[in-house]
């Protein structure tokens, strides 16, 4: 696609954000990067759209352009995705992620775009100029022109402005229904899922045709019927004799080209008539109800995602409580801990366990899904291995008691990736058993590399597993790296390819001299580099420990 070659000299960015909030950004440097990371001039970081280094705005001379930086869900300009550097015009408008950025041209409106001019007083109204005021719309003794169905209208707009729950929603818009056309009685019902469902109703045993119900809501029709009894598409209709309906509206809830839901009113015994003019006044009142019952379904749907964001900071932060805040100094052992969530909260555990006699356990975790339900899972693991754990000498009895206690309480959805080796620095002997876990790489003084495989079944599924303890050395200058799936089944963002257990194996070769916690931040960046920035897809989690 092709940049605009117009030149023009804008003043400031424009950033739309999604809660409607627009941030002026004065436009006082050649360039600016916008992503995730907070490396960038634009940091949003809770833009998961977003990667990490997402695009670049650029000043070239006299014009502007954008690039976008290989971006996991790309860069847009007016709607079309861009791969090169474009060129940006005065009404061009920039998407990514969830925000929209367009420039404020720099060229002032005219001085004089508008005039107030003086005039002499005058004594008298001219006759061909009319006012009034909405209290005077409002005046029961008033008589304007459209009478009754303008001040209804007015009424339903005014009282329909302000701010409620939908259930009193439903109720003021029933009432003002009723109130409108002079009713006797009526039911809102909303569409949900495949099924109409009362909300709102003055009166009982309403037995509406389903005729009437099809063409409003599938046809999209407002039906008025002054008497049922001469109309022959419903004189025959037991729904409507039973009740001795006369008289009858039925208009869809619309917004644009959708139909929410349906106001359907009647009057049985011929109280009251309908006429064209009440089925013009009921189809307005419930377009006009039906924006604002979405307006207010977003606001609360936003209002309880603001809630549900709230909460998840906080178990986050709860959730960070139950790991490590450091590894423990253990002597001859060099430990190092990393965890991060691809959402607030997550599904992988690791843990460190000092025992008295010098030796120490190391612990990771990896819970089938992801967010709050995995991180409830993550909670109560990490709950019993602190109690199961506490004098490791057997292991695979330890495991296996863990493996049944967790299958009883285990929704049968679920289940663990688990390993544990306990280190004696002393004799060098690393105990460990590994229940479906991806395999931790061993990286010997000289090179070789080893994989602690598995020793019995993930947690969760069979509560009758056993499970087997093995034993290899970890001597001096050797390195062992537990990790989680998220490390080796990260993706590149172009390409069907995953970071893998081999690049991880030549991480931990080229690294070994390293200490653990350098070691894991260069495992970490090499991973963002083979991603190019994208967001995460899984967490992720390491633990490295190196004898010295």
């Amino acid at each position: 696609m092709a940049g605009t070659a117009q030149t023009f000299q804008p003043r400031e960015l424009l950033i739309h954000t999604p809660d409607g909030k627009t941030r002026a950004l004065q436009l006082d440097h050649e360039r600016y990067t916008l992503g995730r990371s907070s490396g960038n001039e634009l940091c949003y970081s809770e833009d998961a759209g977003l990667s990490r280094q997402h695009l670049i705005i650029e000043r070239k001379g006299d014009s502007w352009t954008v690039q976008d930086l290989n971006s996991k869900n790309g860069t847009f300009v007016n709607g079309e995705r861009i791969t090169t550097a474009f060129t940006l015009g005065p009404n061009d408008r920039i998407t990514a992620g969830h925000l929209a950025l367009e420039f404020a041209d720099k060229v002032a409106a005219p001085a004089n775009t508008v005039i107030f001019v003086e005039g002499a007083a005058q004594t008298a109204v001219v006759s061909t100029t009319a006012s009034t005021s909405l209290q005077g719309l409002l005046s029961d003794g008033r008589e304007i022109e459209g009478g009754p169905q303008m001040r209804a209208l007015i009424r339903a707009g005014r009282e329909l402005a302000g701010n409620m729950p939908l259930a009193e929603l439903f109720n003021l818009i029933m009432t003002l229904s009723i109130e409108a056309v002079g009713a006797a009685r009526g039911v809102l019902m909303t569409v949900e899922g495949d099924q109409l469902v009362v909300q709102a109703a003055r009166g009982e045993g309403f037995r509406i045709s389903s005729m009437v119900r099809d063409r409003v809501i599938k046809e999209k029709t407002s039906l008025l019927v002054r008497d049922a009894r001469l109309d022959e598409a419903f004189a025959g209709r037991q729904s409507i004799v039973q009740q001795q309906i006369r008289s009858m509206l039925a208009v869809p809830l619309q917004t644009d080209d959708r139909v929410i839901g349906l106001i359907y009113l009647d009057s049985p015994h011929f109280v009251h008539e309908f006429t064209k003019d009440d089925l013009n006044l009921l189809t307005v009142m419930a377009n006009v109800a039906a924006i604002r019952i979405e307006h207010t379904r977003l606001a609360e749907v936003e209002q309880a995602e603001r809630v549900l964001a709230r909460d998840l900071q906080q178990a986050a932060v709860i959730q960070q409580g139950l790991l490590p805040t450091s590894a423990p100094v253990v002597p001859g052992v060099d430990l190092a801990g990393y965890n991060a969530a691809c959402r607030t909260v997550g599904g992988d555990y690791y843990d460190f366990i000092s025992y008295p006699d010098g030796r120490v356990a190391m612990l990771v975790g990896d819970v089938a899904g992801k967010g709050m339900p995995a991180a409830l899972l993550m909670s109560s693991l990490q709950a019993r291995v602190q109690v199961l754990f506490d004098d490791p000498t057997n292991l695979a009895a330890l495991v296996t008691r863990l493996n049944r206690i967790i299958t009883t309480n285990c929704p049968s959805n679920r289940f663990i990736s688990f390993f544990i080796a306990v280190l004696d620095p002393k004799t060098s002997e690393l105990v460990y058993v590994n229940a479906g876990h991806n395999p931790p790489l061993l990286v010997h003084r000289d090179g070789s590399l080893q994989k602690l495989e598995g020793t019995g079944l993930i947690l969760g599924i069979l509560p009758i597993a056993k499970y087997d303890q093995q034993t290899c050395r970890l001597e001096p200058g050797d390195v062992v790296v537990l990790f989680s799936d998220g490390v080796t089944e990260a993706t590149r963002p172009d390409a069907d390819e995953e970071f893998g257990e081999d690049r991880l194996a030549q991480a931990l070769a080229e690294l070994k001299d390293e200490s653990a916690r350098s070691i894991i931040e260069a495992i970490n960046q090499r991973v963002v580099e083979f991603t190019k920035g994208a967001p995460p897809a899984d967490d992720i989690t390491l633990v490295v420990a190196k004898r010295l």
